[in-house]
């Protein structure tokens, strides 16, 4: 069974960036190619996101059996997207699943609508398992023997965005807050909140960035992503004043300098949460995702690659 399974599935790698810390990173980071990460304290052990198909996720499963002799007994989901979350059910027996309460209440919303999205991917027998524990603003985790601290420190990537900062260590993983390799992603969080919780992660002084996508950094990684939320906010009120709808502009500017990075057809769907906050939307105010995700979709020449 479970090298049927784990077929097609390229094999992660695992890097550890303090002692008893791991990011679990799947190539290429890009659609639902996400970051896992795994805290082995003294007292306990504790796993960051899980991932999209019930594959990845017993693979998953296997490295943390591999790196501690005690199950996962909490689990912290940093958003509400399939990707991280979809893997919570293969953890459940023992886990105490967290997240922020507006994740928890997206999850229940959303179910597998992720799936819908890429029908030709495998994604095995997954199910919604919700959080049984919520936080609003921050919290600080149960006894492990290393202190973990979940924060919210605004809309970012989605409006219930935690990141998990273990000061002892300056280690941060910031789920989707931080892509590094690949475009960041707002459509479904705010653009200007993005900005301000990149400067109060920033604060934090994190010497290792895990991001939720994309290879481990440095701070560094914080900067290039606010770098270019600046530059899709400033192209975003180029085009209204130029009276352009968001997809002829991202046609126009094409991936501009940022055509090293994965996904480049995000540029769309960042410019509709841009636009919208320009004309006063609230972050993190529903947009019309189906939508933006068509003009990514009509951007790129046809579905994004999914390689989950």
């Amino acid at each position: 069974m479970a090298n049927s399974v784990h077929a097609h599935v390229i094999t992660p790698r695992v890097e550890q960036v303090a002692e008893g810390v791991y990011a679990y990173v799947q190539p290429d980071g890009g659609w639902c190619l996400n970051n896992a990460g795994i805290v082995v304290g003294s007292e306990g052990t504790v796993l960051i996101d899980t991932a999209a198909t019930e594959a990845r996720a017993r693979m998953l499963h296997e490295t943390v059996s591999g790196l501690s002799r005690r199950p996962v007994g909490t689990l912290v989901n940093t958003h509400s997207h399939g990707d991280h979350t979809f893997g919570n059910h293969l953890f459940a027996e023992n886990a105490t699943i967290v997240a922020h309460e507006r994740a928890a209440a997206e999850m229940a919303e959303y179910g597998l609508a992720l799936t819908g999205l890429w029908p030709g991917v495998e994604w095995g027998r997954i199910k919604p398992t919700l959080p049984g524990v919520t936080f609003r603003d921050r919290m600080t985790l149960p006894a492990v023997g290393t202190r973990v601290e979940l924060l919210h420190i605004g809309p970012g990537h989605t409006a219930g965005d935690t990141v998990v900062w273990l000061p002892g260590q300056r280690v941060l993983f910031a789920g989707d807050m931080v892509f590094s390799g690949a475009t960041p992603f707002v459509l479904m969080g705010s653009l200007t909140g993005s900005l301000q919780v990149l400067d109060r992660l920033r604060a934090l002084d994190p010497l290792h960035v895990v991001p939720g996508h994309g290879p481990v950094g440095g701070p560094e990684l914080l900067d290039k992503n606010a770098d270019y939320l600046r530059y899709v906010r400033d192209l975003a009120r180029t085009g209204i004043a130029d009276g352009v709808a968001p997809l002829d502009l991202a046609r126009a500017a094409g991936p501009g300098p940022y055509a090293q990075l994965l996904d480049s057809e995000r540029l769309v769907g960042n410019l509709a949460r841009a636009y919208a906050e320009e004309y006063g939307t609230p972050a993190a105010a529903p947009l019309d995702v189906q939508a933006a995700f068509a003009d990514m979709v009509t951007l790129n020449g046809g579905l994004p690659h999914c390689g989950a």
